[in-house]
């Protein structure tokens, strides 16, 4: 499916840290808008799917918002 290396694309060096951006990207990736409650969502939703097709892609999705986070 897909291969997770904890590796950045590009280095990050933070001359001058700023707490209220850091905030804001903390929220996007664990908050109630973020990838955590995103994959719960599509993966939840797949069990009230009539159409097995979508079931698979929504299971396809809700795997790979899982995988942004790094969870496996």
């Amino acid at each position: 499916m897909w291969i997770y290396e904890k590796k950045l694309q590009y280095p990050v060096k933070i001359k001058n840290p700023n707490a209220k951006l850091a905030q804001v990207i903390i929220t996007q990736l664990g908050g109630p808008d973020g990838e955590l409650a995103a994959s719960q969502r599509y993966l939840n939703q797949r069990y009230a799917m009539p159409y097995k097709e979508v079931i698979g892609i929504l299971t396809d999705i809700g795997t790979e918002e899982l995988a942004h986070r790094g969870y496996q």
